[in-house]
C-alpha cells in the first residue's frame, strides 16, 4: 500500500506486548499500515531509534483555581509544550470542584482555560469535593455519560476530603455508571493530629512535612479505601502510592482478586525525605508533595512493584508551583509552617526520560513494561484505548521516536514548563525522545517545539476497560 501522508521508516517499534522492526504508514492523522518498504509523501528516518506510543500522563494539574494568592505556574500552553517535549502526547488534568460549586460549571470553566492553548490532546478527570444531592443525583451521572468517566476523591486536605459515608456514595455511583474512581489515600485525622503535635513542638520547617505523613497514614487509608471498594465490588485506582506498606495493601487486594489499580510517580523513585531538609531552612519546600518522598528502601520496593505488575500506571502528578515569588511555595512566607507550603512538584516533562533512563536502560523494567505503564494501561483504564496508547492500525498516530543512547543532564533552564526549578536538577539520563508526533503531525523535532499551540483536541472518554490491564506483560 502506498499514498501515505507520512512514513516513519526503519525504527524498532515497541508496544506493551511486542518489540519488532517495521515502517509505519500514517494517513489523515492515524496509523494506516505497519509493514516493510512503505512509501509516503514525507518520510522520517528512525534507523537506530525506538518508535514508541506517545506517553499518556494521566495525573496532571494545570491552571487549577487556587485559594488566596496561590497560582499554578503552568497553563495549558506551557504545560502541554513541556509534556510534548518529554515524549507525552496526551494529558489528563483535573477539573477541580470546591465545596458549593456546580460540577457542570467547573467543567465549563476548565474548558475555557484549555481552549486555544493546548499543543497536544487532552481529557479531563473530575475532582469531587462536594458529594451533595445535586452533584450525585444529576451533574455527575450526566457528565459521565458525556465522556468524563473518571474522577478523583481525597481522604485528606480539609477543603477536599470526603468522609467514609461520602466515599461509599461516590463508589456506589461509580459502580452503577461504570466510571473509574481515583483515590488520594492518606488518613486526614492522623495527619492533622501529627501536624498539631509537630507545630506545638516548634518543628515547623519543610523537613517535618514527611514526619507529619508517615507511611502508616498512607497504609491505613489505602486499606480503608480498598475495604470500602470491596464492600461495593467496584474497581478503584489508588494514586501516587509512595511506600512499601501501601504497596503491600495493593498486592494483597490483587491476590484476593479485587479490581484495585495502582499508580506511582517519579518522586518516589528519585527523591527521598532527606531532600526536604536540604540547604537552608526553606530550600526543602521545593520537594514538598503528598504523600512525601520516603527513603531508599522504599524506593527499591516501588521499583519492584513497577517491574512485577503491581503498579498499572506511572504518572507525573505535575503540580507546578514556583519556588520564588508571592504565588507559589513562598506564598505564606519563608517562615511559615510546613503545613502551609503548597503541596506538589513539577515533572510532566521529565517523567518519561527518568523512567526510561533508570528503568529500561538501567535494567529494572522491560521496554514493553515501560510502554504499558506510561501509555497503554492509562489508555485502557481511562477509556482512551485503542485510539490512544498503542501503535496499531486505526490508532491515532501519537508517536515518540527515542534515541536510546542520547545523554542528557536535567537542567531547569532547558525545560519547557513555566516553573522556576525542577526537583531533578543535575540527574544524568541516557535515552531521550528526539521527535514527537501528535495525530501524525510533528510537534517536537530535536527537542524544539514546532507544533502550533491550540492544535490539541479535547477527548471524550469511554467507560474504562473492566479487565485489569497489563497482566502478563514483562
Amino acid at each position: 500500500m502506498d499514498g501515505f501522508d507520512l512514513v516513519i521508516r526503519g525504527g524498532t517499534i515497541a508496544t506493551a506486548s511486542d518489540v519488532f522492526d517495521a515502517d509505519i504508514g500514517i494517513r489523515d492523522g492515524r496509523i494506516a499500515a505497519l509493514g516493510e518498504n512503505l512509501a509516503g509523501a514525507e518520510e522520517i528516518d528512525a534507523g537506530g531509534k525506538l518508535v514508541l506510543p506517545g506517553g499518556i500522563d494521566a495525573h496532571v494539574h494545570l491552571d487549577q483555581p487556587e485559594k488566596g494568592d496561590l497560582a499554578m505556574a503552568d497553563d495549558f500552553r506551557s504545560g502541554t509544550r513541556a509534556a510534548a517535549a518529554g515524549g507525552t502526547t496526551t494529558i489528563m488534568p483535573f477539573a477541580c470542584q470546591f465545596r458549593g460549586q456546580s460540577l457542570r460549571q467547573v467543567v465549563e470553566d476548565y474548558h475555557a482555560k484549555a481552549e486555544g492553548k493546548a499543543l497536544i490532546d487532552y481529557a479531563f478527570h473530575l475532582i469531587i469535593a462536594d458529594a451533595n444531592d445535586r452533584v450525585m443525583g444529576q451533574e455527575l451521572p450526566a457528565l459521565i455519560e458525556d465522556g468524563y468517566t473518571s474522577f478523583k476523591i481525597y481522604m485528606t486536605y480539609p477543603d477536599l476530603k470526603l468522609n467514609d459515608r461520602e466515599v461509599l456514595e461516590v463508589f456506589s455511583l461509580a459502580r452503577r455508571t461504570g466510571a473509574m474512581t481515583m483515590v488520594h489515600a492518606e488518613s486526614a485525622d492522623a495527619i492533622e493530629w501529627m501536624t498539631e503535635q509537630l507545630v506545638l513542638a516548634g518543628k515547623t520547617s519543610p523537613k517535618f512535612h514527611a514526619d507529619s505523613r508517615p507511611p502508616v497514614v498512607e497504609r491505613e487509608a489505602t486499606h480503608r479505601a480498598i475495604s470500602l471498594a470491596e464492600l461495593l465490588d467496584v474497581p478503584i485506582l489508588i494514586v501516587h502510592i509512595s511506600s512499601a506498606e501501601a504497596i503491600e495493601q495493593l498486592a494483597r487486594a490483587r491476590q484476593r482478586g479485587l479490581r484495585i489499580y495502582g499508580e506511582t510517580c517519579p518522586q518516589y523513585l528519585f527523591l527521598t525525605a532527606e531532600d526536604l531538609g536540604i540547604g537552608d531552612e526553606f530550600e526543602g519546600a521545593k520537594f514538598v508533595c503528598s504523600p512525601p518522598p520516603r527513603d531508599r528502601a522504599n524506593q527499591e520496593v516501588v521499583w519492584r512493584a513497577l517491574a512485577n505488575g503491581t503498579f498499572d500506571v506511572f504518572s507525573s502528578d505535575h503540580a507546578p508551583y514556583r519556588f520564588d515569588g508571592p504565588d507559589g511555595k513562598k506564598a505564606n512566607g519563608v517562615d511559615t509552617s510546613f503545613d502551609k507550603i503548597p503541596n506538589g512538584i513539577p515533572g510532566v516533562e521529565t517523567r518519561l526520560p527518568l523512567l526510561f533512563s533508570e528503568g529500561v536502560n538501567g535494567g529494572r523494567i522491560s521496554l514493553q513494561r515501560f510502554v504499558a505503564l506510561t501509555a497503554t494501561n492509562p489508555a485502557r483504564i481511562y477509556g482512551l484505548h485503542p485510539r490512544k496508547g498503542t501503535i496499531a492500525v486505526g490508532s491515532d498516530a501519537d508517536i515518540a521516536i527515542w534515541d536510546p543512547d542520547r545523554e542528557v543532564t536535567i537542567m531547569n533552564d532547558r525545560l519547557h514548563h513555566n516553573v522556576d526549578y525542577t526537583p531533578y536538577e543535575g540527574i544524568e539520563l541516557r535515552g531521550y525522545p528526539t521527535t514527537v508526533l501528535s495525530r501524525g503531525e510533528v510537534v517536537v523535532s530535536e527537542g524544539e517545539i514546532v507544533g502550533e499551540d491550540g492544535r490539541g483536541e479535547f477527548l471524550k472518554c469511554a467507560k474504562p476497560d473492566p479487565a485489569r490491564p497489563g497482566v502478563g506483560v514483562l
